[in-house]
């Protein structure tokens, strides 16, 4: 299998290198006629319309790539409070509880604590993330995907092989590649391309991270709720545990439910909350602060670290399971950035969160120093937080490889970074590991279900587009096909619909063995996943003519980002006629052809264009009426066959193990993957395609 996608993935590229010198020949004839028809942003090249598709997406539809009013930032800035700090936010309800699980021994332990505290949500939250992390974004976007992503558009570290060269070309796919001079980026890129170990590992460690923050998203809440209504014991003693609990319950269900109305609306209800949040703890930090002991600004110096381990030993190690708690959530910074800017995420940060969760464990810390019996006890301050810790590791890892390859960071920083963020997060995660059984396992469970739900999936989606790549029908035998004259020629536009990028799939072929008719114009549509967060939807359809020429045969890529919401602007089906109409109008590449053509064949060249010897001067006006002509009959044909009826056909494959496979490869495809994909939302209600109007064929693929 994998020998076959070595071989498929060389011959693109020995045809890419023969494009390229191609091209260059094309591009210094027929510059001159771009110009004239004002269509020079058209790179010429004389790719296999089967194979290769153009990926041209101009201009770049980031965050990043407008200039925002300050009135807009600010107004996202608010807006994150309500929806990006809702968890650490809140962790003071629980932080020292968790830490002094067996009462406060010493009172310089609370100085110990306070300077852990506070150096952990300056080196994690506020330099990690705010001013590191945060410019890792993808076009915006940010999470775990979105490093893998970035990592996946530098290095061919992609276990599917329909990444093509012209990737690169989408304003949105480019990345600033490494001076010749820094080999550091180069040797790391040609180890992580040439290890089959290591692309599986990145796509390990991408599902392990977001499976993760989901099973975080699950325990968390429930955590940081319990511990605020937990508040109405210390107010009335005839308020039982299972009130509590019930109360919990109603809340983070109607927490749940609200979650629909989108961002806009949560964070408009949810920040003034927030903010009178912070500034209640805020305000109260900074009450006790001089009330019980200004002292505790003694906490700035690390020395009472050193003392801190030094007086309680392993168990001050085991206490950072619950110091940890402090910067739950911190991930959100980066996850939810694609909802609002990085700027406005830095200063939500840095003017309203981090000094007021500063002053809140200023003041309880101040507020212990003189009440040490008063540390309190909460519900579930054993449970640690396993995942988020994870995911911060995790984020390092991918964030080392991003500044060695991509932006190309100075040696003495990257580790730097790695002993000092890196030091303090695996150390984190070894006290939270040590407390496994009381209850870190509950994440680690969560994730290990999602974790199989997505590699059952990506091995047999994997397995099943090899399967296709390696019985793709072939351009002479689609030809075949096409003008056979056992073939019955039939009006309507007909959509083929395949994953496959790389060519025709054998369902094509499955499908005219039985019904031997054809409608009189053909679109294969190939259906991709970029590893960008969005492609803007009037440049998603990449088309190509498919030989013969004298037959309407086309292909049409159309591409997507992890974040693009399917059928969101229009139907479908009236986007991609209109799409191909454009691409029929403006066919530059078709005209440029016939061109080269005339100009190899020597002598005077027809429409208008001028010979070899006077290359250098204006171009004669090609033959508009006749090109004009041309076109809308082609257009013409189109809307005929739209008008008699279109038709949209998708494969209905049917997936089992081949005969001799192993037990365990039966039960991941005949049953785990059939499973899962019986309980998918199927592609015609993804792209709203009427029933009237479509057909499924039937194959069976043994892998």
């Amino acid at each position: 299998m994998h020998r076959n996608m070595e071989m498929s993935d060389g011959i693109v590229s020995d045809g890419i290198a023969e494009d390229k010198i191609e091209q260059s020949q094309e591009e210094e004839v027929s510059h001159q006629q771009l110009k004239a028809k004002k269509l020079s942003c058209h790179k010429l090249r004389r790719h296999d319309s089967l194979d290769i598709e153009s990926n041209s997406v101009r201009g770049f539809h980031g965050h990043d790539s407008k200039t925002m009013a300050w009135k807009v930032i600010l107004h996202l800035a608010f807006q994150s409070i309500g929806i990006v700090y809702g968890d650490i936010g809140t962790s003071p309800l629980y932080v020292f509880d968790s830490t002094f699980t067996k009462g406060i021994n010493h009172n310089d332990d609370i100085l110990g604590v306070l300077s852990m505290i506070f150096y952990t949500l300056t080196l994690i939250p506020l330099v990690k993330y705010v001013f590191v992390v945060l410019r890792a974004n993808d076009n915006g976007d940010g999470g775990t995907f979105a490093l893998y992503s970035l990592i996946c558009r530098f290095a061919k570290v992609g276990l599917i092989p329909s990444q093509q060269a012209e990737d690169q070309e989408v304003s949105n796919f480019k990345l600033e590649l490494p001076n010749n001079s820094l080999k550091r980026a180069s040797w790391l890129k040609s180890k992580l391309e040439n290890s089959q170990f290591a692309k599986f590992f990145l796509l390990f460690a991408t599902m392990l991270g977001t499976s993760m923050v989901i099973g975080d998203g699950v325990l968390t809440p429930c955590i940081s709720v319990l511990s605020a209504v937990g508040g109405i014991k210390k107010a009335t003693s005839a308020v039982s545990d299972d009130i509590i609990v019930w109360i919990s319950v109603a809340i983070l269900i109607c927490l749940f439910l609200i979650q629909r109305f989108g961002t806009d609306k949560v964070g408009y209800t949810f920040a003034p909350i927030i903010c009178i949040w912070f500034a209640f703890i805020g305000g109260i930090g900074i009450f006790n602060f001089i009330k019980f002991d200004p002292t505790v600004v003694k906490a700035l110096n690390p020395e009472y670290i050193i003392e801190y381990f030094q007086r309680n030993k392993k168990e001050a190690w085991v206490s950072l399971g619950g110091i940890v708690l402090a910067i739950t959530g911190t991930e959100a910074l980066f996850a939810d950035v694609g909802h609002f800017t990085v700027r406005s995420i830095q200063i939500s940060m840095c003017s309203v969160t981090y000094p007021t969760l500063v002053f809140a464990y200023t003041g309880q810390a101040a507020f212990l120093r003189k009440h040490n019996n008063l540390v309190g006890d909460t519900f579930f301050k054993s449970i640690p937080g396993i995942a988020v810790v994870f995911v911060m590791t995790l984020t390092s890892s991918f964030l080392v490889l991003i500044m060695i390859m991509i932006w190309k960071t100075h040696i003495l920083l990257i580790i730097s970074y790695v002993l000092v963020i890196g030091t303090v997060e695996l150390v984190y995660l070894s006290s939270v590991l040590y407390k496994f059984d009381q209850g870190g396992y509950l994440p680690l469970a969560f994730a290990a279900v999602l974790m199989t739900i997505m590699f059952v999936w990506n091995d047999v989606y994997r397995r099943k587009y090899y399967y296709e790549l390696d019985h793709k029908i072939p351009p002479d035998k689609l030809k075949e096909v096409v003008t056979g004259t056992n073939i019955n020629q039939m009006p309507g536009l007909a959509i083929f619909y395949s994953e496959l990028v790389q060519g025709i799939p054998p369902i094509f072929k499955h499908y005219v063995e039985n019904v031997p008719a054809l409608h009189s114009v053909l679109v294969f549509v190939s259906i991709k996943s970029l590893p960008i967060s969005k492609v803007p939807a009037e440049e998603r359809f990449l088309f190509r003519r498919v030989e013969t020429k004298e037959h309407n045969v086309f292909r049409c890529v159309v591409r997507y980002g992890y974040s693009d919401v399917r059928n969101e602007h229009e139907p479908f089906e009236k986007m991609l006629i209109g799409m191909l109409k454009d691409f029929i109008a403006n066919d530059v590449f078709w005209l440029s052809q016939n061109v080269l053509n005339n100009d190899e064949n020597g002598g005077e060249l027809d429409d208008g264009v001028i010979d070899g010897e006077n290359e250098n001067k204006d171009v004669k006006q090609v033959d508009e009426e006749k090109q004009r002509e041309a076109i809308e009959k082609e257009i013409e044909a189109v809307d005929k066959a739209c008008c008699a009826g279109v038709v949209h056909l998708f494969g209905e494959n049917e997936v089992i193990a081949r005969k001799g496979a192993g037990i365990g490869r039966r039960i991941i495809i005949d049953y785990a993957y059939n499973f899962l994909k019986r309980n998918l939302r199927q592609s015609d209600k993804v792209f709203n395609i009427p029933h009237k109007r479509m057909l499924k064929v039937g194959m069976t693929y043994e892998l």
